[in-house]
């Protein structure tokens, strides 16, 4: 089994794609969050989002700067398109934080998406502890599927919760998330299926659907990410 990444924009490769071809959406698109204004959103990623150490450990990525409202329209071109090569009961997982929950959710029922619920990434206690504030530990998976969904699907019972630290020697990218996070989530795809990344990052998607057995085909815009993302699929 032979994993593909595409280097260039989502937005160009997409209608590439041939129809009806895949089994599953799992992405972690940028955020367009980070920032308590306009300001503070026009940002690059690095000066947004803790590395920890203070040292820019990985590189920056594009798309991270958009207004609410151009980025939910981004976000629905994409949707759209990705609605089109998904088959129909595809299952579509798309990570989010606390302050686009709400944008996220309305994008993928704007793009003809079922909405079915949202599952909890628990980063355990180490996150970023201030007294007298919670933990920022959480982040979010907006879930749903293109139209109806069979009961009898050959998947298994997936948590609502998933528990999963960042380690550094398994970050690999500004906003990276855990490898064994990414398995338990492709394990939605039933047996034999075809996963779509449009976000590929550092490869971890791809990297998790190989892990599992899975087919995986992953678009990545940065140079940086796609030349890591070759290298981790190389390794395996």
């Amino acid at each position: 089994m032979k994993n593909q990444l595409l280097q260039g924009d989502a937005l160009t490769i997409l209608p590439t794609l041939e129809a009806n071809s895949f089994d599953a959406l799992i992405t972690d698109p940028p955020y367009a969050s980070g920032g308590l204004h306009a300001a503070a959103r026009a940002k690059p990623p690095s000066a947004k989002y803790v590395q920890g150490g203070g040292a820019q450990l990985h590189a920056d990525f594009v798309g991270d700067e958009r207004d609410q409202r151009s980025h939910l329209k981004w976000m629905h071109l994409w949707l759209s398109e990705c609605a089109r090569v998904l088959k129909d009961g595809a299952p579509v997982l798309l990570f989010t934080d606390w302050r686009q929950l709400p944008l996220t959710t309305d994008a993928l029922q704007i793009a003809g998406f079922t909405w079915r619920g949202i599952t909890v990434w628990d980063k355990t206690e180490g996150v970023r502890p201030q007294l007298g504030r919670f933990r920022n530990q959480a982040e979010y998976i907006v879930w749903g599927s293109k139209g109806n969904m069979p009961l009898d699907r050959r998947a298994p019972v997936l948590p609502g919760v998933i528990r999963e630290s960042v380690r550094k020697a398994d970050k690999h990218h500004l906003t990276g998330k855990p490898t064994g996070l990414m398995r338990q989530l492709v394990r939605i795809c039933e047996s034999g299926g075809r996963v779509l990344d449009p976000f590929a990052g550092s490869g971890t998607t791809l990297v998790a659907a190989q892990l599992e057995g899975f087919e995986a085909v992953g678009i990545e815009m940065t140079d940086q990410y796609a030349a890591v993302t070759r290298d981790r699929l190389t390794a395996l």
